[in-house]
């Protein structure tokens, strides 16, 4: 049975604990307040790009830039984005369970994968297992720039137009509320025209000018680069979110905990004061005898 010190010196170390936790969910929310109005200002814009995008594509030739060329699907790249830090929930967990049910199937389709990751976790992950990477960004988390994804998109775009890949596919955690993200697949490349159906984005004969291929060659390598830059807000809002509900749980658990274990520290004490009371008593009627 644990002492009476033994049970103190368990209570300030989880109370120390608590204070830890509860100053990182602060941290934690200071950065996701800042990530979330950057990603929800980036979203429109790039959502829009992309869809006026596949409408312009939708009226064009495949010639009018490789980027729009639809290949058979032979190599496929895929993107996995993650954190370079832990103590966030099940935020990385989620993303390698989907990334790597979806290679799995890939492979047993036939296809030959490469694999690009962002963030230490997904590097570490595929390290431990020997999972050979074509290429690793790590060290970007929490400064997260345009010139990031201007450096991925140049050696995805590059890629692809030496028909090194057939496709493009990011993986990443798309931020719904600060308790909710989920986990996406998108193809970024080729550029998917929209279908006539859709309704908000209606299919045009465009007039170009200055010409068609100056505004794909402008416009196309730009999308993917929005794409990339948008995908990383999405997952370093995820993130932070994530964090600052683990931090939470963890805060919560560290008092439920240091109260269990203050009950059982009265309850010890009690016992020995009750114990010492006994052996007076004891000691007394001994006398007497």
């Amino acid at each position: 049975m644990a002492t009476l010190r033994d049970i103190k010196r368990r209570i300030k170390a989880v109370e120390s604990t608590s204070k830890i936790t509860k100053a990182m969910k602060m941290v934690s929310a200071a950065k996701f307040r800042k990530a979330q109005q950057r990603m929800l200002e980036m979203r429109p814009y790039a959502e829009r790009m992309n869809g006026i995008l596949s409408s312009l594509a939708s009226g064009a030739e495949g010639e009018t830039h490789p980027l729009l060329m639809v290949r058979p699907r032979r190599n496929i790249e895929v993107l996995v984005m993650t954190s370079d830090r832990g103590l966030c929930g099940a935020f990385n967990t989620n993303i390698m369970k989907t990334a790597t049910r979806h290679i799995d199937e890939l492979r047993r389709e036939g296809y030959e994968v490469t694999i690009d990751v962002v963030g230490r976790k997904a590097r570490d992950y595929y390290k431990r297992r020997g999972i050979e990477m074509r290429k690793a960004w790590t060290g970007i988390a929490g400064k997260i720039s345009y010139a990031n994804a201007q450096e991925m998109a140049a050696e995805i775009i590059e890629n692809y137009t030496n028909e090194t890949t057939d496709e493009v596919v990011l993986i990443f955690n798309e931020f719904k509320s600060a308790i909710a993200q989920q986990v996406v697949i998108s193809r970024l490349l080729p550029l998917a025209p929209i279908q006539a159906v859709e309704e908000t984005l209606p299919i045009y004969n465009f007039i170009y000018e200055p010409s068609k291929q100056e505004i794909f060659s402008r416009l196309v390598p730009k999308n993917v680069e929005i794409q990339i830059f948008r995908a990383l807000l999405e997952s370093q809002a995820s993130e932070e979110a994530a964090r600052m509900a683990a931090m939470e749980n963890a805060t919560r658990a560290a008092n439920d905990m240091i109260g269990s274990l203050t009950l059982q520290f009265n309850k010890a004490r009690q016992a020995s004061i009750t114990k010492e009371l006994m052996d007076i008593v004891g000691g007394v009627e001994a006398m007497k005898g």
